[in-house]
This record gives structure tokens, sequence and C-alpha cells, in this order.
């Protein structure tokens, strides 16, 4: 088979040569996105899934169907650690100047640059030029109260759009990573943008944490977003990801060859692609036989083990990591806490702290009260490869209080 044709390649939010199984998230993106260029509200969406379900890649969809419609767009991924201030003044800056190029300067348009260099001072964040002769607007997104300012910011950004006839759509990327108090402001100013009938929306995507995230964070947030899980695709859409890219290229794959390959992916696109891609290069000529797939499946693991889950690896403490270890213990999941713990021979309390910390870097959830479970795909399978032999730190004892 010619490599050159590979029609599969995995990567980071990279488009698969076939998107299948996500018609009703697009269509429902594409009737909000629709309503609101028409001038009437609809609800924001957040799309929550594992790792590998391919979020990233619907939010580069969803921005293109944006664009086919007349909107200015940004997309953005929410760094953990990272102000909210410093990650929505940037593309903003650059949609507001974008907008400043369709016929002149107005008004509101001058009025939402104001309040951006305003937001931008009193948040000391680097922006650069906003055009010539604009100076903060006084008493808009200066006040240095991150909720309010960040409302005052998006209103004004909302009303510029409306000022030029145009609409204005946010992707946010990896939102669970945004601070507490940070989404409650993004979400007050979603909220108040609604309210006035603006036309702005976000499409966010996170972690299956950030539906508690958000409820936690503004208990009207239920109302404010449409929230679409994305899984694992369904056996016959996962078949047709694999099928049609091959027969595009004039090329073939036996029924058993596939039910192996759906069967070791477990429907997951980005595993998919990895498996495709290796099951191309791996057969000689076609068809490709379910022998190709065998004989891939360990590249394609070692594949991942190099790069999929070894970078989430890297980011994890010794303690971290054992507590993770403990989980693959029990199995795929979920798992109870008092379970995990039990198997790191410490108490709940003990434990309780690293459970929070695996949760706060994304590499767990809880699907619900005291239940934690992966969110990598696959992820126990890893760490019992990486850490073959799991033997319980033995806990120090603690010390005794001075009288």
């Amino acid at each position: 088979m010619d490599k050159a044709k590979n029609p599969f390649s995995p990567g980071a939010g990279t488009q698969p040569p076939e998107l299948t199984g996500r018609s009703a998230i697009l269509g429902r993106s594409q009737t909000v996105l629709q309503r609101i260029r028409n001038g009437r509200h609809d609800r924001s969406s957040i799309l929550f899934g594992l790792r590998g379900v391919g979020k990233t890649v619907l939010l580069n969809r969803i921005q293109k169907l944006a664009d086919d419609h007349g909107y200015h767009s940004a997309l953005l991924e929410a760094p953990e650690e990272k102000r909210l201030a410093e990650l929505l003044a940037p593309p903003l800056r650059r949609l507001l100047l974008k907008l400043d190029l369709v016929a002149g300067t107005k008004d509101k348009l001058r009025k939402a640059l104001g309040a951006l260099r305003a937001f931008a001072g009193a948040f000391e964040v680097k922006i650069g030029d906003v055009g010539v002769g604009i100076r903060p607007e006084l008493g808009v997104a200066d006040s240095g109260t991150l909720e309010a300012d960040v409302t005052d910011l998006l209103v004004a950004v909302g009303e510029a759009a409306a000022e030029r006839g145009t609409s204005v759509a946010l992707l946010v990327d990896e939102l669970q990573y945004v601070e507490e108090s940070e989404l409650a402001a993004l979400l007050a100013g979603l909220h108040r943008v609604g309210q006035l009938g603006l036309p702005l929306v976000m499409f966010g995507a996170g972690l299956p944490q950030i539906v508690g995230l958000t409820g936690k964070a503004k208990s009207y947030a239920e109302r404010l977003f449409d929230f679409s899980e994305v899984g694992p695709l369904k056996e016959a859409d996962a078949r047709k990801a694999i099928r049609e890219p091959i027969i595009r290229e004039n090329a073939a794959i036996r029924d058993d060859a596939l039910d192996e390959l759906v069967r070791v992916t477990q429907g997951y696109p980005f595993f998919l692609q990895e498996w495709g891609s290796h099951a191309w290069n791996t057969a000689k000529r076609s068809p490709i036989t379910r022998d190709d797939v065998e004989i891939t499946s360990k590249e394609a693991i070692e594949a991942l083990d190099r790069g999929f889950f070894h970078v989430r690896l890297d980011r994890l403490s010794p303690s971290e990591r054992n507590y993770l270890r403990a989980m693959a213990e029990l199995g795929p999941g979920p798992h109870r806490s008092g379970d995990i713990a039990a198997c790191l021979r410490r108490p709940v309390e003990q434990v309780a702290p690293i459970r929070a910390s695996v949760i706060a870097k994304g590499m767990a959830y809880a699907p619900s009260h005291g239940d934690t479970a992966f969110t990598v795909p696959m992820f126990d399978s890893y760490m019992h490869r990486v850490i073959p032999n799991f033997t319980p730190p033995v806990p120090r004892p603690r010390r005794k209080k001075k009288e």
C-alpha cells in the first residue's frame, strides 16, 4: 500500500477524512448560528467528553460553519493556570480589528475598542495597539472586578457586531481549566449578552467535569447552555469512518479486519485514526486483512504509549501516578473512592487531596458522587504496561504532636 496515499492522519484536532456520527451536534450548531444571525436568541453550547472523542475536531468544524454564515469567529484554548483576561483579550482584539476593516470606525465599535483597552489596563494584559486615537473607555470594563468587566467587554463586542450587521462566535477549548471564579465571570457575561439579544454566541468544549463546574460557577448554567455529550462512535459510524476513506483511495478492507479494528479501538475516533493509519501502512496490498490489523495493533499501541498516553503521565507527581495505578488495578472504572484508597492501603481522607489533584489536571473526573473515572480511554491498560508490578507505597507514620 502506498504510504503517501494513507488517508488517515491522527493528530490533536486534525480533521478526519470521514467525520461520522456527529450530525446531530453539527445540525444543532448550524441552527443556533442561523438563529442568532437572523436576530433570534438561542443558547450557547458546550461539548463534553473524554479525551480522543473529537471535541476539538467539532469545534474546528463549527468555526467553519460560523465563518460560512458570515460570523467573525475566534477559537481559543484555555491552558492551565492562565487568567481569563489573558485568554480573552488578544483574540477579541483581533476580532474587533477585523470588524474595523469593514467600513470605518463607528460609535459602538469605538466603544468596544475603548472597553478592550480599559479591560487590558485593569488586568495588566498586553494586547498591543487597538487603533489610532482609541482611548480607554472610562467606566466600562475598567473596575478591576472580573465579572463586571468581562460582562461589559462582551456586551461591548456584541453591540459592535450588531452595529456592523454581523455576528460573533467565540469557541473555547479545554474549558475545564478555567478557574471557577473566572468561569463564573464568563458565564455572567454570556448571560447578559443573551438577555440583551446581542449577536454573540459561545461554543465550548471540555472534559466531563465541565458540566458540574459550570453549574457550580453559576446556578443558571443549565439554562444558558445546551450540553452535548461526545462519546465513542456507534459501530456503524466507526466502520464508515474507516471504510469510506479507504474506498476513496481505490482500496478495500475485509469485513473481519474492520470488525477487529472497531473492536480494539472501542469506537474512539482518535484510536480509529491511529489504528487505521498503521493498518494501511502495514498492509502490503489491498484489501487490508485481519492479519494486517492484528500485526499493526502492537505498533499502534506503542505509538499511543509514546505520545497520547505518555504526555499525560509526564504531568503527574509520584503520588498521582500511584493513585491512577491503583485505579487501573481495579479495572477500567469508574471506581468508588473508598476502593481506590483501600488499594493504596490508606484512609479515604488521606488520598482525597490526590484525587482532587488528578481531577484538576484533567486525568480523572467524578461521574457521580464518590466515584472516580479516567478521562483518557484505555488509560488503565497503559498504566498496567508502564507500571506492570504495582506495590502500594508504605504510608509514612504520622508524627505525634508535641505536648
